[in-house]
Formats: structure tokens, C-alpha cells, sequence
């Protein structure tokens, strides 16, 4: 059984992408960190676009190695192929974007992981679940991964699969330019064509840009190049042409390129072409392992293409299958796609890290109420510290490994809780804003972008807003300024945001309060990936704020439940009312869970086992609770 669309071969690095844009990359000041290495490309972008895909390569026994291996999981790659090697580091590129026309990169790739990949590392069994396999030219490059790739194809070809090339030229990896060339497209060797055309004949279909087929074909004269290489093989010929779009040649080559199957092409702005051929080549594996015609399939690669040279970074450029879908129903609005803010948000919400189909949180960022309860105790503030890791220790208790289970803490008072929450698969949120404050002060300053530079990118910004319509006009503008420009940092940064909006206590309260509330930050242009709203008992203001919600942005993570305070009972009335509502994802409370640990610990008359057991008790009665509902409406949520 065919279990796998695809499986690449090859390359596998980490790219660290120069922030500031303009520059020489001698001077770039701060990188951002990506997957890169083109079949690791090409496999993560098949799985952004829905395809089954898998990638056989080499990471080292390493800290960049695993983060390609768990980033490759959160793009929905398969990682059995991708083997750790205990001797060789994992390759990293260096990359910067100079102009529209100059992207300088460096390859530190001497004796690297994915290099040492041999036949040893292909199993047969692997190969034989995937409709096709893919191979990058690099790996042709030297007799050991040369030998594992041709083993790959051998088998491949035995099991019906079809097999594809991506020429993917790089003179610097050949050995015939110098290490500082790395942003060299074509440099003539003979040793080069011969190798490829040694192999061209195992393949259905081969890609290129002019210049590769130049190098693979032996000759400078494009239409020339392509003859020569059908001279070897039978393959599906597409050569890639930049601006000019990309043409497929499926038997003779005709005098003029533009008599093969052109596709259509996107009048877009280039802002990097680096991976872009990847992005490509993965619509364009879309399209022919699906069975479309060449016009459609082109379609598919030309769009990848487009939104690739659009933005920073390889993989993270690519769109996923609802992206490409929205792309061509709306079509091209501004040539700068990157400043498209509909389109990016498309980009970014089908893009996040990770599914949270339900959020159970323990929030214990609480930071005034937990001074508070010190004093009462008469207890040094400081181990307010400690208890807050208790919070922790009950919360990993409750959760057991399990998805699904999150929480919310402060850095003032949480660090260390946050510290040790760290790659534990929890979701965890922060808050930033100054307690009790209104109008709104955040504690990160009035430069959250920069602030935010600092956190981790599983954290969670979370703020809490207390927001009426009937505020004084100062108010609101004050208030929506702030929240303006925090979600805006929040997204440069490249971290969720999650909204939590307090209505009552400043006015009255009707069904639609809240729900009025969500609309006007959207009309703000804030999209929130979470919501937290306060308890409502009445299934009409459910009804009205889901409704805002899924108006505005049907991408949007999901609404949870805050607590208040209220005892157990009355969160299960709660409960109850929310879980009918799809766009209810679960709950985020706090004082309930906490309050009677924290005054018997604080006191003195609790030690730390019977406060953490007394805190997982109560959270662990929330999360049945919390299940119940939902499982009592399954199927009858709106």
C-alpha cells in the first residue's frame, strides 16, 4: 500500500537568515533560524500542501539537527528517513537579502551530516510505501550519497514509483567555485554534465532553471541544452525561466522555448528568490503526482513560486493548501504580497505550530493576587517563586504526557515554572499587561516589538484588557492603541496572541456586550489567534461572541473560558453553555485551581506535596468537567 505521495532525497541544513534586509551579509547583525537543504524544502512544502511526504536525509547528534527533526514533525513530514549521524554536525547556510537582484550565501557543509548519506541509509521497505521519490543534484555529487540515491531510484522504479529530478545547480557544493561563491547559478564543467547525464535516464521528470539545463545538457544554448538532454532520456522536461514563467517539453524540443506548455504566471514582486525553486517544485509535485493537466500543474508551481520570492525564508514562504486555495479564488491585489495583510494572515493562521483542537489551561499568572495572599500569610514574597513551580508540577501531573494541556504564567514571579515548561509539549502563555491597569500599560514597555525579541516562539502573548463599549472615548483610544501595536509586534515575531476581554464591572451587560467587543477589534484590524472571554451563563451571548468570531476570522485558534474565581459549580454552568459552541476551545483558570493551595501553603500548613495535590485534584475535576460538556454536545455544536 502506497502510503506516501513522496519521499525527497538529500539536503538537509539549518539556515540562519539575515534580519535586516539591504545590507552586505558582512554586516548583517541577526539571523533568523529555518530548515533549509532543497529535498528538506521540498518535502516540508508538500506537506503544506496537504500532500503525504517524507525526506531521507542526515542530521547531526545535535541541537540544529533536532530542530530540524521536530520542525520537520510540526510541518507534518515524515521523519523515519531522516537518520542521526553521531560523527558529522548537521550543515548550516548563511543568508542575506541585498537587493532584488544579490542574495549572498555561505555553505557550511565540510564533511556534514546529510553528505555522508549512503546506501545503508535507504531501506527498501521505506521506499516501497511512496508514489514517487525525488532527488536534488547535489547528492549526485559524490560516489557515497550518489550511491544511496541511485539505490533509492533502483528501487523506486521496481515499485511503480515515479521518480523526478531537481537539478538544483550549486557550482560552490561541486567543488568547482570557491566558498564565497555561494550565490554563483552557473559555472561550465564537463565533469558535471557528465555526471548528470549519467544519471538522467533514471528519471520521469527533471527540473531546471535555463542555467541548470545548461550544465546538464552541455552548452549555453538553452534549446540546445534541452535537446541534448532529450537525447538521454524520455523525461518530462519543465525548465523554469524566472519572470518568464516555466515551460514543459514532454517529447521534441521545438525551436522556441515558448512552443512548449506554458502555465500561467503571477505579476508579482521579488523580495527573495532563495528556495524559491523548492517551493516550486513542490506545487509542481502537487500537480503530477495528482494527475492534473500541465497548464493546472503549472499553475499550482508558478503560485508556490510567486509567494515564495515574496517573503523572508525558504520554508516558512511556502503556503499551505488553504493559502493556495484563497490565492487563486482572490487573485494577485498588490505586487508586494508580503504587504498583503489578508494574505499574510491566510499564510500565517494555516501555518501555525502545532493543533490545539482543545486548551485545558491552568493559569497561575496571576501576579498582584498572589503578593496579596503573601501578605496575608505573612509570607516572604519571594517564594511566591516556588509555589508557582507547585503550579507546574500539577499541571504536568494532570496533563501525563497528554495533548491538549497548557498553561498560563508570569515572568515576574513564573520564570522558573516557565523555564521548566520549556519542550514539554504544553501550551504556555504569558501575560504583558501591567495588573489592574486602565488604560491599558503593558509591563514589556511601549516598544513591545523589541521586548518580544526575547521570548521563546512557543510562548503565548497574552493580555488582559478590560474594555467596554460605553468607555469614554479617551479610554478607548488609549486602550486600542495599545492593543494595536502589541499585536503587531506579537505577529513580526512570529508569536500567537491571545486576547482576553473583561466587560463587566464597567458597565452594563447585555448578550451582545462581548460580542461587540470582539467586532471592534476587528474593525481595528486585530486578529487574535485565541480569545479569552469571561464566563457566560446564557447560551444567546455564546451564540453572539462565537458568531463575531467566526465572521471576522474563520481561522481564528478558538475561544476559552476564564474563571474568575467562581467556585467549581458555577464553572460547570459555565462549561456547559460554552461547549456547545465549536469555536470553544476550552477554559483558562486560575483561582480556583490555586487559591485554597496558595493561602494553606504561603501559611506554613501545607508543605509541597499536599499543595501540589490538592491544585492537580481541583484542575484535573475541571478538565472532566470540561470534557462532560463537550462530550454531552459532540455533534450538536454551532
Amino acid at each position: 500500500m502506497k502510503t506516501l505521495d513522496a519521499i525527497t532525497y538529500g539536503r538537509s541544513s539549518v539556515d540562519l537568515y539575515g534580519t535586516q534586509v539591504g545590507g552586505r551579509l558582512e554586516d548583517m547583525a541577526s539571523f533568523k533560524k529555518y530548515i533549509g537543504g532543497s529535498p528538506t524544502n521540498i518535502a516540508a512544502g508538500l506537506a503544506r500542501l496537504g500532500m503525504r511526504s517524507a525526506v531521507i536525509t542526515r542530521v547531526g547528534d545535535e541541537h540544529m539537527g533536532r530542530f530540524i527533526r521536530e520542525q520537520l514533525v510540526r510541518e507534518g513530514v515524515d521523519v523515519r528517513g531522516v537518520k542521526t549521524d553521531p560523527q558529522r554536525l548537521t550543515a548550516l547556510v548563511l543568508l542575506g537579502i541585498r537587493d532584488d537582484r544579490q542574495f549572498p550565501l555561505i555553505f557550511y557543509r565540510e564533511d556534514c551530516a546529510d553528505m555522508a548519506l549512503c546506501e545503508d541509509d535507504v531501506d527498501p521497505d521505506f521506499i516501497a510505501e511512496a508514489r514517487s521519490f525525488t532527488v536534488t543534484g547535489t547528492h549526485l555529487s559524490h560516489p557515497r550519497p550518489e550511491a544511496g540515491a541511485l539505490k533509492a531510484l533502483r528501487l523506486a522504479r521496481a515499485n511503480g514509483a515515479r521518480t523526478a529530478l531537481d537539478i538544483d545547480y550549486r557550482p560552490n557544493l561541486w567543488g568547482v567555485a570557491g566558498h564565497g561563491e555561494g550565490e554563483s547559478r552557473y559555472v561550465e564543467s564537463a565533469g558535471v554534465t557528465a555526471k548528470l547525464q549519467s544519471n538522467l535516464p533514471l528519471f520521469d521528470l527533471i527540473v531546471g532553471t535555463e542555467e541548470e539545463f545548461h550544465i546538464a545538457g552541455g552548452s549555453t544554448d538553452t534549446v540546445a541544452a534541452l535537446r541534448a538532454v532529450r537525447a538521454i532520456t524520455e523525461a518530462v522536461l519543465v525548465c523554469k525561466r524566472g519572470p518568464m514563467g516555466s515551460v514543459v517539453f514532454e517529447g521534441a524540443i521545438p525551436d522556441r522555448l515558448e512552443d512548449g506548455v506554458e502555465g500561467p504566471g503571477f505579476p508579482i514582486e521579488v523580495f527573495n528568490v532563495l528556495g524559491a525553486g523548492d517551493g516550486y517544485m513542490a506545487g509542481l509535485l502537487k500537480g503530477w503526482l495528482d494527475g492534473e493537466e500541465w497548464p493546472t500543474t503549472l499553475k499550482y508551481a508558478n503560485a508556490c513560486g510567486a509567494l515564495a520570492v515574496s517573503r523572508h525564508g525558504c520554508t516558512p514562504s511556502y503556503p499551505s493548501r488553504e493559502e493556495l486555495e484563497f490565492f487563486f479564488e482572490r487573485g494577485v491585489r498588490t505586487p508586494a504580497l508580503r504587504n498583503d495583510a489578508e494574505l499574510e494572515h491566510v499564510h500565517w493562521a494555516t501555518n501555525r505550530r502545532g493543533e490545539w483542537p482543545e486548551v485545558r489551561i491552568f493559569a497561575f499568572d496571576h501576579r498582584a493576587q498572589m503578593v496579596a495572599a503573601a501578605a496575608e500569610a505573612g509570607a516572604d514574597p519571594g517564594r511566591i517563586h516556588r509555589f508557582k513551580e507547585l503550579c507546574l508540577e500539577a499541571a504536568l501531573e494532570v496533563a501525563s504526557g497528554r495533548s491538549g494541556y497548557g498553561i498560563l504564567s508570569d515572568w515576574e514571579w513564573g520564570r522558573n515554572a516557565l523555564y521548566a515548561a520549556a519542550g514539554r509539549g504544553m501550551w504556555i502563555g504569558r501575560p504583558v499587561e501591567v495588573p489592574g491597569s486602565r488604560p491599558l500599560e503593558l509591563d514589556i514597555g511601549r516598544d513591545p516589538g523589541s521586548a518580544l525579541q526575547e521570548w521563546p516562539v512557543e510562548h503565548v502573548v497574552k493580555v488582559l484588557c478590560r474594555y467596554h463599549p460605553g468607555d469614554a472615548a479617551q479610554m478607548k483610544a488609549s486602550q486600542e492603541d495599545t492593543i494595536v501595536r502589541l499585536a503587531r509586534a506579537a505577529r513580526a515575531n512570529g508569536l500567537e496572541l491571545m486576547l482576553e476581554v473583561i466587560a463587566s464591572g464597567d458597565g452594563p451587560m447585555a448578550d451582545g456586550t462581548t460580542a461587540e467587543v470582539i467586532q471592534r477589534f476587528y474593525d481595528l484590524g486585530v486578529r487574535p489567534d485565541w480569545w479569552k472571554i469571561e464566563p457566560m451563563a446564557g447560551d444567546a451571548a455564546w451564540s453572539l461572541a462565537c458568531g463575531a468570531v467566526e465572521r471576522n476570522d474563520p481561522w481564528c485558534r478558538g475561544m476559552v473560558v476564564l474563571g474568575r474565581g467562581q467556585s467549581e459549580e458555577r464553572l460547570a454552568e459555565s462549561f456547559a453553555a460554552a461547549a456547545r459552541h465549536r469555536a470553544v476551545k476550552g477554559f483558562a483558570v486560575g483561582r480556583t485551581i490555586f487559591a485554597a493551595a496558595a493561602r494553606d501553603w504561603l501559611a506554613g500548613e501545607a508543605d509541597d506535596g499536599a499543595a501540589v495535590a490538592d491544585m492537580a485534584a481541583r484542575y484535573g475535576r475541571l478538565c472532566a468537567e470540561w470534557d462532560r460538556a463537550r462530550a454531552i454536545d459532540e455533534g450538536e455544536g454551532t
